[in-house]
């Protein structure tokens, strides 16, 4: 009977715990929300509404800084400075220690004209400086969100001129860049990193926020001064490292790789920053300049892994460059030799995947990777590089037609590995699949998923061809139009050029002055690019820049009109004339950085 009543007893008191753990659940759910909603109508600048709920918020959070400052604010830009002093007042007597409280009074007088009397509070915090340095972190942070630099800058000197050893240079830079001093902002981060190299990742980030990939910008020209200049008054690795660094934001690989090479002849240690290059390079397409880092690298390395993976890339290098069947067939044996002779090692995964992508759309025996492909993925244990190869399987499937198969290897990998950005590619292959099949709806289900993909290229991908079939099937029920194109983006997917030409050319006819038209004459343009039929390409940018001026293609064709200019057509004025374009017309052009580097390179300003 005792027993008995333990357990209810016990029971009821688990139960009223457990109440007890949700209610406390749901009541800071409940803040959170209106901490949320509080903080949106703050930043709206509905400042009475936000009053209004972060009034009771700070109330039961006085400690919480954000709850406070936002109160306060909200306050004096309704011009409420006797609430604001009150409020300022209430916190100072609560928290004495909190001595940035008196900046707080000293700007609110300062909001009301009085700047003698702001000048007493401030004055108080420099005062409290120079007893205890420490307090400057606190105070410089709080004269720097009331927008008082020249305070803020001076708080940080006066703590650095009575503790040396106080590390005040990120926060002054920060003024620094504030205040639009960049020269002294690059100084400040740059002594830093002299004083200790563990800063150097840290300082990178912060530098990347004012350099531009432009080599002309003049903040990356003022930056690459004052590298140089250190590197010669007092030579140290870093300088050459953020120069090189440089020089990769600004695309620039060939000189990022003379910087690496000299630092590797200093101190050989290992290759990790120059096969970086080498990768961004080959991604890049600038081969010449990758094929010579890999080249470097294979002979200054033991490792198997990296000579493998080096002989691959500069296979695939020396594949960009043939183009008859004989060089096909050289390529074709230095594959076979690289599987004779790196055996059994992680990187031949890469070279099988490789050596599929030659002999499908190089060397066309498609059906023989088909069958490398489908014997390696039982002898991999590695769930990841199983779905790699599914997905390189699943890709030349599809180039030959065979849209089943695909569609179920897609699926296993967004099955097998839920929420990677393998299977979010996989999704974006299925929508592709689909939409090569002609089944847009099934298409559209996919890539309205992949809008949040965390991978920003799958992302983009999923945005262009959803806009694409959106565009082509609000005002056509049969779907017509964007059947023939897709069967023509098919063809062109399966490098036959030529067909895929033809067919985008009945497009044209057929579905003359349909949304289709522009997405057609980009397509077949591109295609003529690639079989080098030059003034045909030309013809079709400026039917499209003729035909809809209001078109989402337009900088698009004026940048590749441009290039056509600059590269294949030599006619460099028309080139500069397209550039232009882009540099004038489309400011927020995806191409405007480069249109405007290309022109200036044309116009025959000295590259930095």
């Amino acid at each position: 009977m005792i027993f008995s009543h333990y357990i209810n007893f016990s029971l009821l008191y688990n139960m009223h715990k457990i109440l007890l753990i949700f209610l406390i659940f749901i009541a800071s759910t409940l803040c959170a929300q209106k901490a949320d909603l509080a903080r949106s109508y703050f930043r709206n600048g509905d400042y009475e509404k936000a009053i209004m709920l972060y009034k009771p918020l700070h109330d039961k959070n006085p400690i919480r800084r954000d709850y406070f400052k936002n109160l306060l604010t909200s306050h004096q830009q309704l011009e409420q400075y006797e609430w604001a002093e009150i409020l300022i007042t209430y916190q100072l007597n609560r928290f004495p220690n909190q001595i940035y409280l008196n900046i707080e009074l000293g700007y609110n007088f300062q909001l009301q004209g009085n700047l003698e009397e702001a000048n007493k509070y401030y004055d108080i915090c420099m005062n409290y400086i120079e007893e205890s340095p420490n307090y400057a972190y606190s105070i410089g942070r709080t004269f720097k969100e009331n927008h008082l630099l020249e305070y803020a800058l001076k708080s940080y000197q006066i703590a650095k001129a009575k503790n040396p050893k106080l590390n005040t240079e990120i926060s002054e830079a920060q003024i620094y860049g504030e205040m639009g001093e960049l020269e002294k902002m690059f100084e400040a981060y740059l002594n830093l990193i002299e004083k200790n190299e563990k800063y150097y990742p840290s300082i990178q980030r912060y530098i990347a926020a004012f350099i531009s990939n432009d080599y002309n910008n003049e903040t990356n020209i003022l930056f690459k001064k004052l590298l140089l200049k250190r590197a010669q008054n007092n030579p140290n690795d870093s300088w050459n490292i953020l120069l090189s660094w440089l020089y990769m934001q600004q695309n620039e690989y060939r000189k990022a790789f003379i910087q690496e090479k000299s630092l590797y002849k200093r101190n050989p240690e290992n290759l990790d920053r120059i096969i970086e290059i080498g990768l961004i390079s080959f991604e890049d397409r600038k081969f010449n300049i990758s094929q010579d880092i890999f080249n470097f690298i294979q002979k200054n390395t033991q490792d198997p892994e990296i000579i493998l993976n080096t002989h691959i890339y500069l296979l695939q290098i020396e594949n960009e460059f043939a183009d008859n069947k004989e060089e096909y067939k050289v390529i074709d044996r230095k594959y076979q030799a690289l599987f004779e002779n790196h055996k059994n090692i992680k990187s031949e995964v890469n070279l099988h995947l490789a050596y599929a992508d030659f002999l499908s759309y190089t060397y066309n025996q498609p059906e023989k990777a088909i069958q490398l492909l489908k014997n390696v993925i039982p002898t991999v244990n590695s769930k990841f590089q199983k779905g790699t190869i599914q997905l390189k399987l699943g890709d030349i499937l599809v180039y030959t037609n065979q849209f089943n198969q695909a569609l179920l290897l897609y699926s296993q990998i967004q099955t097998e590995l839920k929420n990677s950005t393998l299977a979010q590619t996989a999704r974006f292959k299925v929508a592709q699949t689909s939409y090569f099949k002609g089944d847009f709806k099934w298409a559209q289900t996919q890539l309205k998923v992949l809008k949040s993909s965390t991978s920003q290229l799958i992302a983009n991908d999923a945005l262009d061809l959803n806009l694409l079939i959106t565009n082509n099937i609000e005002n056509d029920s049969t779907f017509d139009a964007l059947k023939a194109y897709a069967n023509a983006d098919l063809l062109a997917y399966q490098n036959k050029k030529s067909v895929a030409i033809d067919t985008l050319a009945k497009v044209l006819i057929k579905f003359k002055g349909q949304p289709i038209e522009d997405e057609a004459l980009f397509k077949q343009a591109e295609l003529y690019t690639e079989t080098k039929q030059f003034h045909l390409a030309e013809g079709n940018y400026l039917k499209i820049i003729e035909i809809n001026q209001e078109g989402i293609l337009m900088d698009d064709a004026y940048f590749y009109l441009a290039e056509l200019y600059a590269n294949q057509l030599n006619s460099i004025e028309k080139a500069k004339e397209m550039y232009q374009k882009i540099i004038f017309d489309f400011p927020s052009s995806i191409y405007l950085v480069e249109a405007r580097n290309k022109y200036r390179k044309l116009r025959g300003d000295e590259v930095q």
